[in-house]
């Protein structure tokens, strides 16, 4: 670790900085699959399924900086390529056969969901750890994806 003057004690930015390259993969490897959903779209509501996922996309690159900047802020090494997000990510593989707008609809909110819980579960576990500005930053990126899988659901909501 680096040297920081942060007032919290090292164990506490250690934990800290493992749950947060956890996430930091998780993002990595939901923003890939947003821009695959993006990309491979076909069908009816195309445009508006084709710039959701974009926007998603977007927010997701926003939050993967949020993220890293943090870990660097607490002393931490970033541990953000493709490759450990490959290995240490938990969310499921994304299809690449698919193109209909329902399909990606699907598999995407899926996604997500499954990103904003354990992002709740982090803040809770930041939180315990006193590391407030990391409960802090998780719960604003909890916000966003709940923001985001309503508008992804609304979609699909006949389909649900």
């Amino acid at each position: 670790m680096y040297k920081t003057k942060i007032d919290l004690p090292e164990k506490t930015r250690r934990n800290a900085i493992e749950m947060l390259n956890d996430r930091l993969a998780e993002a990595i490897d939901l923003q890939s699959q947003a821009k695959q959903a993006h990309w491979g779209v076909k069908g009816p509501n195309f445009i508006a399924l084709h710039e959701l996922f974009d926007k998603i996309s977007d927010l997701l690159l926003a939050q993967i900086d949020e993220i890293a900047e943090r870990v660097t802020a607490l002393g931490g090494a970033v541990e953000g390529t493709v490759a450990v997000a490959a290995k240490r990510s938990k969310l499921k593989n994304y299809p690449l056969n698919i193109s209909a707008g329902k399909d990606h609809l699907y598999y995407l909110s899926s996604q997500v969901a499954a990103f904003g819980k354990a992002v709740r579960k982090a803040i809770d576990d930041t939180a315990k750890l006193g590391d407030a500005g990391t409960a802090d930053l998780f719960t604003g990126i909890s916000r966003d994806l709940d923001k985001h899988l309503w508008l992804l659901e609304a979609h699909a909501q006949d389909r649900m």
